[in-house]
């Protein structure tokens, strides 16, 4: 049964005519009439008859009517009900982050909150609003696999290289973050740290750690052996990139590592070249359901990010 055609199941029953139910409900009286009909088709048992030139409920049609003002008022409830949720700045957020953006921006999203939490308590023109919670994760998988992140976590941190296929925004939402370049990671003492800048031909001699196959920078590395018309000597496979800094800082390999996000990773004896000739940006993007984007809290933690990076990039 249709909620509609109860309504006006109902509407009869108070009213007394087709005519008033249409009125009522600004539509036209062969719209009523058309369908209390289709609900007539669905039980056996008589729901109206003629009383004179209108129609009214028969008992039948009359319990049908009151059990459907309870659907209708039960539905208004849950509505009610999912529009505070969606409304609800005080909700949980979750949120799952790959590593090197675990690291990075994690910690300044909750001091962030925090901040607007301190603030809110401070004034009393805040009482009605609010500042949701973050339920925080991390999940470091291959670039393909970011999306149906989306089905376990509100918002999902995710990255990829330019040169990657897109994200199915046929699906999902994608709201930007950076676009961040990857860098030669150098031991300070390094022949090449004298340099500003470094060629293909510059880094193709060396010993490298990269990712695994599947990940960036992996297939940044490709890239330099092309261009140098060498291949690339990777001694190490790993994927963290504090890990990746640690080696870096001894001085027998080098590597890439993402300018803004793995700073606060980076060992002291790390230091940062760009890489020239060859796109090496990476999009860090925050990938969502879009029902989830209805919930305010989840644009509050959205917008809390956006901040955060971009304070992350300015300095």
């Amino acid at each position: 049964m249709e909620l509609h055609q109860l309504q006006m199941l109902r509407e009869l029953g108070e009213l007394g005519s087709v005519k008033a139910v249409a009125e009522t409900m600004s539509v036209t009286p062969s719209a009523v009439s058309q369908q209390i009909s289709l609900l007539q088709r669905q039980v056996d048992t008589p729901l109206t008859r003629k009383d004179g030139r209108n129609l009214v409920l028969t008992e039948a049609g009359q319990v049908l009517a009151d059990a459907g003002a309870e659907v209708i008022n039960a539905m208004a409830t849950a509505k009610a009900a999912i529009g505070a949720y969606q409304h609800d700045r005080h909700g949980t957020v979750s949120l799952s982050g790959f590593h090197s953006a675990g690291q990075a921006l994690f910690g300044p999203l909750v001091r962030h909150l925090a901040g607007l939490r301190n603030t809110l308590d401070l004034d009393d023109a805040g009482a009605s609003g609010g500042v949701p919670g973050v339920q925080l994760s991390d999940e470091d998988v291959a670039q393909h696999d970011f999306p149906a992140l989306t089905a376990r976590y509100d918002l999902v941190l995710a990255h990829r290289m330019d040169h990657s296929p897109a994200w199915p925004e046929n699906k999902i939402r994608v709201i930007p973050l950076a676009h961040e370049p990857l860098d030669i990671a150098l031991a300070v003492g390094h022949p090449l740290a004298a340099k500003d800048a470094l060629s293909a031909d510059d880094v193709v001699q060396y010993p490298w750690v990269a990712s695994r196959s599947g990940y960036s920078p992996a297939d940044v590395l490709s890239a330099i052996g092309a261009v140098a018309s060498r291949p690339v000597n990777v001694v190490h496979r790993i994927n963290d990139y504090s890990t990746v800094a640690a080696l870096v800082s001894t001085g027998d390999v080098i590597g890439l590592l993402p300018r803004y996000t793995s700073s606060p990773a980076l060992n002291p004896g790390v230091t940062l070249r760009p890489l020239t000739g060859i796109s090496t940006r990476r999009r860090i993007d925050l990938l969502v359901r879009p029902e989830n984007l209805k919930r305010t809290s989840v644009m509050l933690v959205s917008q809390a990010l956006q901040h955060v990076m971009a304070d992350m990039v300015h300095d």
